[in-house]
């Protein structure tokens, strides 16, 4: 594993806090766009392209085309209320893009932020029947007088800034939108490191075509993954690692490391791939996602990372594969997910308060270990023949060669 440096991993905790904060949502990614603008724009050596939807590709300059490249990607949106009316000065429409309970809507802070990024509060009245069949629509009652709202403006849950804090335990970053702008920054951290070891002559096997791929409007249905698709903006051959964050489980800690995910609800991804991504995961870490029956506990290495199916969700991945593209996943365990706070309590039935809205955490560990896995793989699985070597296949041929004789 390339080492990274304590001053990188203080930059892309930076990012994390930076890009978890921007307002997004489906359809309205723009200040998203513009943060990931930014950041290209300050490295010559990449070049960005948008698609006709409106999904970033960012890429290397002066790296050729190659017959398999290999995407990392994130989308750009995440859960939150759009604008669609303003019905007085102190009342607007809302409609919210995105999966949350019926719970987390009652009487619930939000903050409206018009194009200049001046920002009112206010507080969800009744719901809006009828309105529309695709979302759900409410009356917002603000605080004080406003006369620059307008349609397509947004508004999000009222939550405290960003931060990093102990969460049973665990350090944590707490904030407004890791799912999915956390995974967004990874990519960065992970393409900025192979930045350094491209211009130092170390980014491992040559000819290797290493892409970024942002996309938009996932929360609505993946929409910007199959506009990617259907416009041809993955060529034939493309490899894709689908980055998420998860809903995290008791049988998928935060902490316990990033998660090599084997298929969502919806399917299995691809089997290759997948085994190539755990065989990168293994080689850094030294050694399996969990204890094999031959080991004991404390044989697990320090660099933690998971192999688990989410049954509960659905991602990206499941898209690219039903296009034909190879494709896999990786993600973080996430707490708050979309914002629930205290969701599986108040799944049963079983919480003491109010349902409401709260920041989004990952582990702050888990982000690092994701970067230095995304950045394995760009190293490891870049070129195509380097996948192989890394495939399950492979690994056969080799206990075969080694272990044959016992046949005679």
């Amino acid at each position: 594993m390339h080492p990274i440096d304590d001053n990188a991993r203080a930059a892309h905790l930076a990012w994390l806090l930076a890009l978890t904060a921007v307002p997004t949502a489906a359809g309205h990614e723009d200040r998203v766009v513009r943060w990931i603008e930014r950041w290209v724009a300050e490295r010559p050596d990449l070049t960005i392209t948008r698609d006709p939807a409106g999904n970033l590709t960012v890429r290397f300059a002066d790296q050729p085309a190659g017959p398999s490249p290999l995407y990392l990607t994130a989308h750009l949106d995440h859960p939150a209320f759009v604008v669609e009316r303003v019905i007085s000065p102190t009342v607007v429409e809302l409609a919210f893009r995105g999966g949350v309970m019926d719970d987390y809507f009652i009487l619930a802070r939000v903050e409206c932020i018009d194009g200049d990024d001046h920002t009112w509060r206010g507080t969800l009245a009744e719901r809006v029947d009828g309105a529309g069949p695709q979302f759900k629509y409410f009356l917002c009652e603000l605080d004080r007088d406003c006369d620059s709202l307008k349609p397509g403006d947004i508004a999000r849950w009222a939550l405290p800034d960003p931060d990093t804090a102990e969460v049973d335990g665990v350090l944590c970053a707490r904030t407004h939108a890791c799912d999915d702008l956390a995974a967004a920054a990874a990519a960065l951290g992970a393409y900025d490191e192979l930045r350094g070891l491209r211009a130092a002559g170390r980014a491992g096997r040559p000819g290797g075509d290493v892409r970024l791929l942002f996309t938009r409007a996932e929360e609505v249905g993946f929409i910007g993954a199959i506009a990617a698709c259907r416009h041809a903006t993955l060529e034939p051959g493309a490899r894709l690692l689908a980055l998420e964050n998860s809903r995290s489980f008791p049988d998928s800690p935060i902490g316990a490391g990033p998660i090599v995910r084997v298929g969502d609800r919806v399917a299995v991804f691809t089997p290759e791939l997948t085994a190539a991504v755990a065989a990168v995961a293994e080689k850094v870490a030294g050694g399996p996602a969990q204890p094999i029956a031959s080991q004991k506990d404390s044989s697990l290495p320090k660099w933690r990372w998971q192999r688990k199916l989410m049954a509960g969700g659905a991602c990206e991945a499941s898209v690219f594969c039903a296009f034909g593209h190879a494709s896999t996943c990786v993600c973080l365990p996430l707490g708050n997910y979309h914002n629930m706070a205290d969701l599986a309590a108040v799944q049963a039935g079983t919480n003491q308060a109010k349902p409401a809205p709260g920041r989004e955490y990952i582990a702050v560990a888990d982000y690092h270990a994701l970067i230095d896995l995304l950045l394995a793989c760009c190293t490891e699985l870049a070129d195509p023949a380097g996948a192989q070597a890394s495939s399950f296949r492979a690994r056969i041929d080799s206990l075969w060669n080694d272990l044959k004789f016992v046949l005679d």
